[in-house]
């Protein structure tokens, strides 16, 4: 039979194998994910024997900084790296909203909102001008600035995706927030004793003025249990409001950077709202509002902090795994000149607030 003239003989069309399945999915990011997760075990029992105010996400983010610079990692543990710092980071911080509630910025009172929002506000509007002086980049400059002005850590990871930041940036930033929020951890209490203040004072201070919320607690009840009951309470209210923060921070980035590029502005408005606002903070959101409202059972809740707790442990060991420190020397010392300035500029607009608001 000719086939140039009656075509091709046609049989049963192959079956396709599928692409990306569970399977091939596992293979590629096992590896890498079982690095991350095996030092972020690793990193819990180190931090466990080590004082309160070294958090366990420093002690992941070191381990991760060592071996990713000290050893050659093979490439096959890239993608489970990656999964890592993207998705279980994502993930973490919706558990993270599951901590939150809006009953505790209001038994704070007006005073504690007044003393918060003037910090945070202050704080990220220095960083951001004295960081263009020193000619840093911007994103790591916002990155401090929130982790300065309301969280510490739990902050800076959760900017970062919203920005869509480097992992050199997310490490100089906890590393500089670390260091300063230890050095007050230290320092606060004598500091507060020299000059006699009232406990509900220097719980005002440790709450407003100190950074991750582990160091808040430790400078407080370093002082006295009634200073720390207040310092726990304000900083609940710095980190109530780190989730409108990230929505406005997200908008902002959102129409300067992403704006930018063709076709964005022609979006239809639901579309263009979730380029503005990512959907892990429309899930963080979504969880502190859940949470204020009742719905989340206290064992949920629970279960959702420890969630939170270790997926986020994993994802900052995660960075420090894809840190490249040459590349940080390339930055110099200019980033904690600029986290001592606005730490040490937040105290003390903090502390003359508390004079006014609250008394000394």
């Amino acid at each position: 039979m000719d086939k140039r003239r009656h075509g091709p003989i046609v049989g049963p069309a192959p079956v396709r194998q599928p692409r990306g399945t569970a399977l091939s999915w596992g293979a590629r990011h096992a590896p890498g994910l079982g690095l991350v997760l095996l030092l972020a075990v690793v990193s819990r029992g180190v931090a466990g024997a080590l004082p309160d105010v070294i958090a366990e996400v420093t002690v992941g983010l070191l381990l991760g900084l060592a071996l990713g610079n000290i050893v050659r990692l093979p490439a096959a543990l890239q993608p489970g790296i990656r999964f890592a710092v993207g998705t279980l980071l994502r993930v973490g911080i919706v558990l993270l909203g599951a901590r939150l509630s809006v009953q505790d910025v209001l038994t704070t009172g007006l005073d504690a909102l007044v003393i918060v929002a003037a910090g945070m506000t202050t704080a990220l509007l220095f960083t951001l001008g004295a960081g263009r002086l020193l000619r840093l980049p911007p994103r790591l400059c916002l990155l401090i600035g929130v982790g300065t002005a309301v969280c510490g850590n739990t902050a800076i990871i959760a900017t970062a995706p919203t920005i869509e930041a480097k992992e050199r940036d997310v490490s100089f930033a906890v590393a500089t927030i670390t260091l300063f929020g230890t050095l007050a951890v230290l320092l606060y209490p004598a500091i507060g004793h020299l000059a006699a203040f009232s406990d509900h004072a220097f719980g005002y201070w440790a709450g407003a003025a100190v950074n991750d919320t582990s160091q808040v607690i430790a400078t407080g009840f370093a002082y006295s249990d009634a200073a720390g009951e207040v310092a726990t309470v304000v900083k609940l209210t710095r980190n109530t409001l780190m989730g409108p923060l990230i929505v406005v921070i997200g908008a902002v980035y959102a129409h300067v950077v992403r704006g930018a590029v063709s076709g964005r502005r022609n979006r239809s408005g639901a579309r263009r709202a979730m380029a503005v606002v990512p959907p892990f903070v429309l899930g963080f959101l979504g969880m502190a509002l859940l949470n204020s409202l009742g719905l989340i059972p206290p064992q949920a809740e629970q279960a959702a902090s420890e969630g939170a707790k270790l997926l986020v442990l994993a994802a900052l060991t995660g960075v420090g795994l894809s840190t490249n420190l040459g590349q940080m020397r390339a930055v110099g010392l200019r980033p904690f000149y600029l986290g001592l300035a606005a730490s040490t500029l937040l105290s003390l607009l903090t502390l003359v607030l508390i004079a006014v608001l609250v008394g000394l």
